[in-house]
């Protein structure tokens, strides 16, 4: 049995159908594939083209093996995805930002054509099917669900969990399995907003000018980790690629600091070579010499104020180290994903749990993370394919 119709569950369905085991799926909602649908809307990014070297350092995890993520993009990497979609008959694209997309930039083709392949190989879906309980024996495992017409109850020889994380429930992946699990003896951390944004205190005249607005071509960094991109100004705070990116750092702050390069491509010195002639009203020059856009001038503003004496040094200084005091990251409903799970410390290698080895997991519901790019579809498919080559070894 596999729990879930999500990216996960599916392949981990689809991977053990392929391979002769009889399969029943079973999904909570009306339909599988919602949060596939949701990711697909801007346009269904599948992977990332980076190098095995670079995708590595895309992952992260309290306790995370050192050795886990080499050998799972070793037995299903980012040209595996793009064979795998070019099976079902999806052309791919690389984007020039490195990301893979379907060439119809959407996922209900894809999704369509995943779910014909699934029922011409025998897997047995079951939808509205909500685990709410499993209780292992010696000789089986039985699993109760709710349903429309009542509870039912499954007997199988192995299952895999693959119920996602605690971001977008309204897709099925509310984190409701959370004391199932924890019942069974298995540690699971607290599931917390990742690629999010972040809630700042900005003054009314930085919103003025600069709300729904782009940081464009910044760098920024939390405690030791860098990260290059774009960021959006909103009334709440920050949103963006580069603000996902340093979510782990972030989090692992005492008082969450982001510090933004606003004109990485220049020095200090170079900064400071454009402003020579000028003699007054600096802001105003910075404004015109550096090319600063109306979110990056609203928030080199801001910071200046807050100074007793502002000279061109020090606005040059700000420009590479301006550092906004963060307050929280915004609440999971609203994250792209989640971090925390089930750790790893209850898992072995085969993603079957410790003192269960009948009882597997894949995708989210794990304690690894990765920013948006295509890593998080790609971990998805990565986890689910291990699980059920390890499920079929039983």
């Amino acid at each position: 049995m596999v729990v879930g119709g999500g990216p996960a569950g599916l392949f981990a369905a689809e991977t053990l159908a392929k391979n002769g085991a009889e399969v029943l799926l079973c999904e909570a909602n009306p339909s599988v594939g919602r949060k596939f649908l949701v990711a697909g809307r801007g346009g269904l990014n599948l992977t990332h083209s980076d190098s095995h070297d670079v995708f590595l350092t895309r992952y992260s995890g309290v306790d995370m093996p050192v050795a886990l993520w080499p050998e799972l993009l070793a037995e299903f990497d980012n040209v595996s995805i793009r064979e795998w979609a070019a099976g079902l008959g999806i052309e791919t694209f690389q984007a020039s930002n490195g990301r893979i997309y379907p060439r119809e930039m959407k996922a209900a083709p894809l999704l369509r054509r995943w779910v014909e392949r699934l029922r011409a190989l025998g897997v047995q879906m079951k939808m509205r099917h909500r685990l709410t309980q499993l209780v292992p024996s010696d000789d089986h495992l039985a699993l109760t669900f709710e349903t429309p017409v009542g509870p039912v109850e499954y007997s199988v020889d192995a299952v895999i969990l693959a119920l996602g994380g605690g971001s977008w429930p309204i897709t099925g992946s509310d984190g409701k399995w959370v004391p199932l699990l924890e019942s069974l003896g298995v540690a699971v951390r607290p599931l917390v907003s990742a690629n999010c944004g972040w809630e700042l205190d900005w003054s009314p005249e930085v919103l003025e000018m600069a709300e729904g607005k782009p940081l464009k071509n910044i760098a920024a960094s939390a405690g030791m980790e860098k990260a290059v991109g774009e960021l959006l100004v909103t009334k709440y705070g920050l949103e963006g690629g580069v603000i996902y990116q340093l979510g782990p750092a972030l989090r692992g702050m005492n008082e969450a600091c982001l510090s933004i390069d606003l004109k990485p491509a220049f020095t200090h010195d170079q900064l400071l070579k454009k402003m020579e002639s000028v003699r007054c009203d600096f802001l105003s020059a910075a404004r015109i010499r550096w090319k600063l856009s109306d979110a990056a001038f609203a928030l080199l503003r801001d910071s200046a104020q807050h100074l007793e004496h502002v000279d061109v040094t020090t606005l040059a200084y700000l420009a590479k180290n301006l550092c906004l005091p963060l307050l929280r990251p915004r609440p999971l409903a609203e994250a792209i994903s989640s971090a925390g799970g089930v750790s790893w410390k209850s898992l072995t290698e085969n993603f079957s749990l410790s003192n269960d080895p009948r009882i597997f997991l894949a995708g989210e519901m794990i304690d690894w993370e990765a920013p948006t790019g295509g890593y998080l579809m790609q971990g998805c498919f990565a986890t689910a394919h291990r699980a059920a080559l390890r499920a079929l070894a039983l």
